[in-house]
C-alpha cells in the first residue's frame, strides 16, 4: 500500500532506535529531573512537532536538498550547538532559590506560559539538529518502493507511525525520570546539583553536535 515495503521491519527499527539513549532521551529527561515528569512530556511534544517537520521536509525533498549542501548542514549544526549549550548554561546558573514562588515555578497557576516554553525549546532543539535531517533522508526512502507512484504519502505515513512511536516511548521515559525526581521536591540543594547535572549535559550535547561530521 503507497509503496510502503518491509512495513514490519520498519516497525522493529523504529522500536529499536526509540529505545537507544540518545541527544532527544538525554534532552527530556534532563527537562523531567529539571522540572517535573509534565515538563518532560511537553518537551517530548515539542521534539514530535520538530520530527513534523521532518516528515514534511523528507516528503516533499527538503530534507535531502539541506542534507546535499556542506554549508547548509553546517549552518543548522552550529545553530543547534549554540541553542544547546544556551539551555545548558541557563541551568547552570540558575538560582532555585530565586525562583520558588515566581512565575518560573512550574505551579498549577503559572503552567500554560511554562509549558509553552517547554514545547518551543523541544520544538527547536530538534529542528536544528542535522543529524535528524540526515537520518530521515537517509532511513525512511529504505522503505519506500522506488517506482511507487504515492512516494509522497509513503513518506508522510511512515512519518506519522515514526512519530506516534517516539511520543509514546518519549512520554514515558519522562514519566519514569519525573517520578524518581519527585522525591528531591523541596530541596534546593539537591534541586541546584540536579540543575547543574543536566545543564552540564546539555552543553557536553552542543559541543558534540558542533564538532560532528557528518
Amino acid at each position: 500500500m503507497l509503496g510502503i515495503t518491509s512495513f514490519t521491519l520498519f516497525l522493529v527499527a523504529v522500536f529499536l532506535l526509540n529505545v537507544t539513549p540518545g541527544p532527544d532521551t538525554a534532552y527530556i529527561v534532563g527537562r523531567s529531573v529539571a522540572q517535573g515528569r509534565g515538563a518532560g512530556i511537553v518537551s517530548a511534544l515539542g521534539i514530535s512537532a520538530g520530527c513534523i517537520v521532518h516528515t514534511l521536509a523528507c516528503a516533499f525533498g527538503l530534507t535531502a536538498l539541506l542534507a546535499a549542501s556542506a554549508t547548509a548542514f553546517t549552518v543548522v549544526k552550529f545553530a543547534g550547538a549554540i541553542y544547546l549549550i544556551y539551555l545548558g548554561l541557563r541551568l547552570i546558573f540558575a538560582n532555585p532559590d530565586a525562583k520558588t514562588g515566581t512565575d518560573d515555578t512550574p505551579n498549577a497557576k503559572t503552567a500554560p506560559k511554562s509549558l509553552r516554553q517547554l514545547f518551543a525549546q523541544g520544538f527547536v532543539t530538534n529542528v536544528l539538529n542535522p543529524k535528524v535531517v540526515l537520518f530521515f533522508v537517509s532511513f525512511f526512502p529504505q522503505f519506500v518502493a522506488a517506482d511507487s507512484p504515492h512516494k509522497v504519502l509513503a513518506f508522510l505515513a511512515l512519518g506519522l507511525v515514526f512519530i506516534l512511536m517516539s511520543t509514546v516511548w518519549n512520554s514515558f521515559v519522562a514519566w519514569i525520570a519525573g517520578s524518581v525526581t519527585q522525591r528531591f521536591a523541596g530541596k534546593p540543594g539537591v534541586k541546584r546539583w540536579l540543575d547543574r547535572g543536566v545543564g552540564s549535559g546539555f552543553v557536553g550535547l552542543g559541543i558534540k553536535l558542533a564538532t560532528s561530521h557528518r
